[in-house]
């Protein structure tokens, strides 16, 4: 077996012995906004976002899901542009005040470091807005490294709900030639957020709940246009 396909199962396999109880709760959290038609937005910067884009307008997945895009929390203008601003306070309100955040709704937010100051600070508005934070990180690496922001507070410490990505400090499963390989973070996020999705889709389809979930648009015969309708208002890049 390939090298990193091995390290990548046992990956999965960690995460699945150790946070299932916590991909329980957060799966509760999220069968409740689907039930009481809330929405679920996601945050993260640099490679973290890809994690939450994962949720967003994915065939077979929920289409109450936004997700918090700028070019501010991207690569786009330059990935080490994007690496300082991650790291620059009081742009999370910026962008907060770009979405429509309402009571009853929920934020997670991902970052493997958990220390630099948008993640931080966006946990920081939703918990002072009152929303629920899930928050996704590597327990190891942001207990090992100080934060990057006044307050000295890590996500971890922020959150209502913490789901360790089990990733190792460095965001590497192998290591080549002295150097770490074989990143982690991406692929654990992106098994976590669906394994929440799917076990929330359980939930909701128990009590019998119609479930907001988008088809393919490459398969004939179904049409998204419904829940694209029902969402547009409340969800900005619909």
């Amino acid at each position: 077996m390939l090298e990193y396909a091995q390290k990548s199962i046992e990956q999965i396999q960690k995460i699945t012995a150790t946070q299932t109880e916590n991909i329980q709760k957060a799966a509760y959290l999220f069968a409740e906004a689907i039930i009481q038609d809330k929405i679920i937005h996601t945050f993260g910067t640099g490679h973290s976002q890809m994690i939450g884009l994962e949720l967003f307008t994915r065939a077979s997945g929920l289409a109450n899901v936004n997700t918090i895009m700028d070019d501010l929390v991207v690569s786009v203008s330059g990935a080490r542009r994007g690496a300082a601003i991650e790291r620059v306070s009081g742009l999370s309100d910026i962008l907060w005040e770009k979405y429509a955040i309402q009571p009853g709704d929920i934020m997670v937010v991902i970052s493997n470091s958990g220390r630099n100051a948008m993640p931080i600070e966006m946990a920081m508005r939703a918990r002072k807005e009152g929303i629920p934070v899930i928050a996704i990180t590597s327990l190891e690496q942001s207990r090992q490294y100080p934060s990057r922001h006044d307050s000295g507070k890590k996500l971890y410490e922020l959150a209502n709900l913490v789901i360790d990505n089990c990733v190792p400090s460095g965001d590497g499963l192998m290591r080549i030639d002295g150097s770490l390989a074989g990143p982690a973070s991406s692929l654990s996020g992106i098994f976590i957020v669906n394994a929440i999705a799917t076990e929330a889709m359980k939930i909701v389809a128990s009590k019998g709940c119609k479930l907001p979930v988008y088809f393919s648009q490459n398969i004939d015969g179904y049409s998204n246009e419904e829940l694209y309708l029902r969402y547009e208002n409340r969800i900005k890049h619909l």
